[in-house]
């Protein structure tokens, strides 16, 4: 018989090998698909979103603008004057232009500014790019604008894929090594990892050819957080039962059927909240929001699909050996261990609750505060945490030309209406002035200029006083204009996605705990951990980490990501304690002995969490960066403040109510004691 069982374990190894043969084509080629263009980002319905569409159908295709500076301190002499005629020259007999560049000095004589617009790349990246570093190479000065911005963020981004995954694997590897202080265990759970997120990838790139999903490298950088971090969660909770259950059977097969059996229904039911509550993401407009909630479904369910089967049959099969030096012999007794860190936790919980409770509930308000000094909308000059070319160009321009825009406003307008909206454009208040460009499929696009900084206020004013001034069937886009619907569109997803979000979560924890308090007890703390992280992020952000801005996205992101992950170690706590209540406990005891038995290995599992995404603080993208460092802290919040005091204090004083409506509710304690002497953690 144990005989056949191994053959079973490797059975499902060899099903893993054929996988991984077939996702491997396909993951390689995800990144074929990832794209970082404006576009890619923008809300789906936003009129930023239809200038770019258009615009890549006129004549030569979607235009790639840049923004020429030369620029000397003491003021410019004749020959950088003439240095620069000759090089934009150069750059007019290289690429096709739109029109011919002109020089803009600046009225201290210090700048001197040329706009270059070309068609030639049209939509395709690689192609941009290389006409960006082409020009970069014949110029002597500074290469800014959109065209130059979208280069620099989309090698940012390609640069992200592999020290970010070598320094995720690093952090996992020094964790599993402290916990399981074994030189062999941590090498399984890291390799199963690797593969998950292998495989995730194969599947997003089909879900991208299937149904056309946005992937950008935000979201597969996320991704590849959320395999490991996840994953890894989800191994800590099987191999702590397995590794109990390897002291009560003699047989690996059996042990891991046993654990599986005992700690699978909270994996499976943790990580389908998981990946519900990424889900949701798709109701929103913004692209990138959107594009996200997929792709991290995709990234939790891979990771609970290998850690529940490659995982289980590679333990199998190794056996015993791969916890050495500390192997859990059959019929052996776990050392006994002093008054662990969370009972110690729970006793003062359980002395007093209320008093803990409220306690916890106003610290967790008091950080919430912190929210009103977060830095306002992060600009796109700001996005980055070095300084890349096309940003010093941008800076040096506000400098130079303190009272002009500096970044055209594109608007497009049916040809036939065109010469009254261009009148309309120039008369606009805020409008230094406008220029009729290309025309064909019946639109024309006309360039306008602010007079006032780019993504100043003034200038946003402008552009809603064209928006207004032009009416419907005429779209107002650009740079400035994109990043205007961006913060828009995040406040109206916010308002769709947060309630959804709850609604499905609430539902989801409702059915598998039987009860209506209990799941509201669990929201009420997830969502008052996001806004205390947030409000640690408003503190630190510019003071600590000199964050310019706060990236639009920041809160719906991370309370998606916050709630749903928090959700998933608060279904690890009241699953024990609810068992403890099936088993006669009364809910306060069953409290206090979840939280013993357990806490240690939600514990670990937040800390690898919490580690995992605070990689994302030392990546080149200031967006990545906050996401990673709200989230973080966020898990550090939930394990061992909300979690281990406040869900605890709250459920010692509800007592059997914690359970209302269900039947758990009126349920009387069938045995004294029932707490004292029970087994240790089952999850």
């Amino acid at each position: 018989m144990e005989g056949r069982k191994r053959i079973l374990g490797r059975g499902v190894l060899a099903l893993w090998v054929i996988v991984i043969a077939l996702a491997a084509p396909l993951a390689g080629k995800l990144g074929d698909v990832q794209r970082d263009r404006a576009v890619d980002y923008l809300p789906a319905s936003a009129a930023s979103t239809q200038v770019a569409k258009i615009t890549e159908q006129l004549p030569g295709g979607d235009s790639t603008d840049l923004v020429l500076v030369y620029h000397r301190e003491g003021g410019l002499t004749p020959e950088d004057r003439a240095t620069a005629a000759r090089e934009v020259g150069q750059v007019a007999a290289e690429h096709p232009l739109t029109s011919a560049p002109q020089a803009v000095p600046s009225e201290d004589g210090t700048t001197l500014l040329y706009a270059v617009s070309s068609t030639e790349p049209g939509t395709d990246e690689a192609a941009r790019n290389a006409f960006v570093h082409d020009v970069r190479e014949t110029v002597s000065g500074e290469v800014g604008g959109p065209g130059a911005l979208a280069t620099d963020a989309s090698e940012v981004y390609d640069s992200l894929d592999g020290p970010l995954l070598y320094t995720t694997v690093a952090v996992v590897a020094v964790l599993l090594i402290l916990i399981y202080r074994s030189p062999f265990l941590w090498l399984v759970l890291l390799a199963v990892a690797g593969i998950a997120d292998y495989l995730s990838m194969a599947v997003t790139y089909v879900l991208h050819q299937g149904f056309d999903i946005s992937v950008s490298g935000q979201s597969t950088g996320v991704m590849t957080i959320l395999v490991f971090g996840a994953g890894t969660d989800y191994a800590l909770l099987l191999v702590s039962r397995y590794r109990e259950e390897l002291r009560r059977t003699p047989h690996p097969y059996d042990a891991m059927t046993a654990a599986l059996r005992g700690c699978g229904p909270a994996v499976l039911a943790s990580s389908g909240t998981v990946a519900l509550g990424m889900l949701c993401l798709l109701a929103a407009d913004m692209n990138s929001s959107r594009g996200m909630g997929p792709t991290a479904a995709v990234g939790v369910l891979c990771a609970l699909v290998a850690m529940t089967t490659l995982l289980p049959a590679l333990l199998v099969v190794l056996g015993r050996r791969v916890f050495w030096p500390l192997i859990p012999a059959y019929g052996s007794e776990p050392k006994a261990a002093r008054r662990s860190l969370f009972a110690a936790m729970g006793s003062s919980a359980g002395r007093r609750p209320l008093a803990v409770l409220l306690t916890g509930a106003a610290a967790l308000a008091a950080l919430a505060l912190g929210t009103l000094n977060l830095p306002g909308a992060l600009k796109q000059e700001d996005s980055f945490s070095s300084t890349p070319e096309a940003v010093a160009a941008m800076k040096t321009l506000a400098a130079a030309y303190p009272q002009t825009g500096t970044q055209p406003i594109t608007v497009v307008a049916p040809t036939a209406a065109s010469s009254g909206v261009l009148e309309t454009a120039r008369s606009t208040q805020g409008v230094a002035k406008a220029e009729r460009g290309r025309s064909g499929d019946g639109w024309t696009e006309i360039s306008v200029v602010a007079a006032h900084p780019p993504q100043s206020p003034a200038e946003t004013a402008t552009i809603r006083e064209l928006r207004s001034a032009l009416g419907d069937g005429v779209y107002v886009g650009g740079p400035s204009a994109e990043q205007l619907d961006m913060t828009d569109t995040d406040a109206r997803d916010r308002g769709i996605v947060v309630p959804l979000v709850i609604v499905v979560v609430l539902l989801v924890l409702i059915v598998l705990l039987r009860s209506l308090v209990a799941p509201l007890i669990l929201v009420a703390a997830v969502v008052a951990v996001w806004g205390a992280s947030l409000g640690i992020g408003g503190l630190v952000f510019e003071s600590l980490f000199g964050f310019e801005g706060t990236d639009p996205g920041l809160a719906l992101l991370s309370f998606v990501f916050l709630v749903a992950l928090g959700v998933d170690y608060g279904i690890f706590l009241m699953h024990r304690m609810r068992e403890e209540c099936l088993d006669g406990a009364e809910p306060g005891a069953a409290a206090l002995t979840a939280l013993r038995t357990t806490g240690g290995v939600i514990a670990s599992a937040g800390l690898v969490l919490a580690a995992t995404f605070a990689v994302l603080v030392n990546m080149p993208m200031v967006q990545l960066a906050e996401l990673g460092f709200v989230i973080a802290v966020g898990v550090l919040l939930d394990t061992f403040l909300v979690r281990t005091y406040l869900v605890t204090s709250a459920s010692v004083l509800l007592g059997r109510k914690v359970w209302w409506p269900g039947p758990l509710a009126d349920k009387a304690r069938t045995r004294a004691g029932s707490d004292a002497g029970r087994a240790p953690a089952r999850l």
